[in-house]
């Protein structure tokens, strides 16, 4: 998800570099060249969002020869994922490991190290460092791309229209002949719970947290939740995840996987309550009471307190003021815009990718979207294996997978093979110290096709 910007252009530029594909992208771009603007006034895409999607598509519908234009509300680019996600929150990760092998490792391994501390604000500083330079490359990426940066509130008010509306309150009006939405995802709140960034946050405020809370309640035990918990418990917080599922991990994510991953970073000092709903929570003063309740039996309850609660519940599309339905466009019940195979809308030029469509909200998932999605509006083939797109949760250790679960399989009636592999008896593993986890692949049992692969571990 974190993929620098440099690999990321690198990708654009191999797929146009394939031998058979790219003599498809030659012939189509002579052959469709009518369906481009003749005036250099005149666009032919308006990409609205410049997440990992929206940027990536926008910089290779420019290389494809589509005069290209990109509409962001925000005031950098880089959406969701470089600003206050993904970036931010793998800097965080890293720092936050080496501090704790500082703090609890690195006496076993010989090093000894005095009066060692936490200076919480400079960790913050090369956070923003990290966002800063990342955003700033893709504003660069636009201009050596001549990719045309819009800011302002993109909003569709027309069929071949895009109206942008700007901070001081003025309007651009964008006449274009395609549109593609990669306005992305935002925090799904969560009921009866009001988030004010400072003692209730959201994986937007945690990010930016001014000191290390004593105990720290996370409601979810996804991705997003594990990740973020792992990083305050690291610098010293008692963390807590509430799970109304009965694994950690979120939706996915094989269960032997989840097992040994749970026992791992419970070992860690992270705690789990699983099978268990959030209920309410009440601020007093600067403490928190969170209200509990067990999934199974509602009359088990308790209140858990803490200074910080993390409210981590997933992320919904943000489609909403995008003028979607005055255009004949109609979202799904979770807000999701429909689409056809080739990203098209109901209106045939307005085309959607990403965190808005259906399909995992992964950054790569959308960047793939993006790329085959404006190769398409050129006339190219478009297809793209959804079961091939991995998911990677960034602990320590990692933990990733790519295709079926065991339980997918079973569910499906499908005769597989499982081969493993732990850690424990690998060599590099043993030398590191660092011999939690395992590798599981699961194969077709008559044919040995790799229907799926998980790993769990550090090295």
């Amino acid at each position: 998800m974190q993929a620098s910007i440099r690999t990321r252009l690198a990708t654009v530029l191999k797929k146009s570099s394939l031998g058979r594909r790219q003599k498809e992208i030659q012939v189509t771009c002579i052959t469709y060249s009518k369906s481009y603007s003749s005036s250099t006034n005149d666009v032919d895409l308006v990409v609205i969002g410049s997440g990992p999607g929206g940027y990536v598509a926008a910089i290779k519908a420019s290389q494809l020869g589509l005069n290209t234009v990109c509409v962001e509300k925000n005031a950098t680019l880089g959406g969701t994922c470089l600003n206050v996600g993904c970036i931010p929150s793998k800097a965080l990760l890293h720092n936050s490991h080496l501090y704790h092998l500082a703090h609890s490792e690195f006496k076993s391994r010989g090093i000894d190290v005095d009066g060692l501390r936490l200076n919480l604000p400079q960790m913050m500083e090369q956070k923003k460092t990290a966002v800063s330079s990342l955003t700033g490359g893709i504003a660069m990426l636009f201009k050596s791309n001549k990719v045309t940066h819009v800011s302002g509130h993109g909003t569709i008010t027309g069929k071949n229209e895009v109206t942008a509306l700007k901070r001081d309150g003025s309007k651009e009006v964008i006449k274009t002949k395609n549109i593609l939405i990669a306005t992305g995802s935002e925090v799904t709140p969560f009921p009866g719970i009001e988030v004010d960034e400072k003692h209730i946050v959201s994986s937007t405020g945690v990010l930016s947290l001014e000191s290390v809370p004593k105990k720290m309640v996370v409601i979810g035990a996804g991705v997003i939740g594990l990740e973020l918990g792992s990083v305050w418990s690291r610098l010293g917080a008692e963390v807590t995840a509430v799970e109304f599922l009965g694994h950690i991990g979120g939706v996915g994510i094989d269960m032997e996987i989840s097992k040994n991953f749970q026992r791992i970073l419970t070992k860690q000092g992270l705690k789990f309550k699983l099978t268990t709903k959030v209920t309410g929570a009440t601020k007093f003063g600067d403490q928190i009471k969170v209200s509990v309740e067990s999934v199974k039996d509602p009359s088990k309850q308790e209140e858990l307190d803490c200074d910080v609660l993390l409210v981590c519940v997933g992320r919904r599309p943000y489609t909403e003021n995008l003028g979607l339905e005055e255009v004949g466009i109609e979202r799904d019940q979770k807000g999701r815009i429909p689409i056809n195979s080739r990203f098209a809308t109901a209106v045939p030029n307005i085309y959607a990718i990403g965190d808005c469509i259906h399909g995992p909200m992964l950054a790569h998932k959308a960047e793939d979207e993006g790329i085959v999605c404006v190769e398409g509006i050129t006339g190219a083939p478009v297809h793209i294996d959804y079961n091939c797109v991995p998911s990677v949760i960034y602990t320590h250790p990692e933990v990733a997978w790519v295709g079926k679960t065991e339980e997918d399989l079973k569910s499906s009636g499908v005769e597989f093979k499982v081969g493993k592999f732990p850690f424990v008896a690998n060599s590099r593993a043993k030398t590191n110290a660092d011999t939690d986890g395992l590798v599981k692949i699961l194969g077709d049992k008559q044919t040995d096709r790799i229907l799926g692969a998980h790993i769990i571990g550090g090295v």
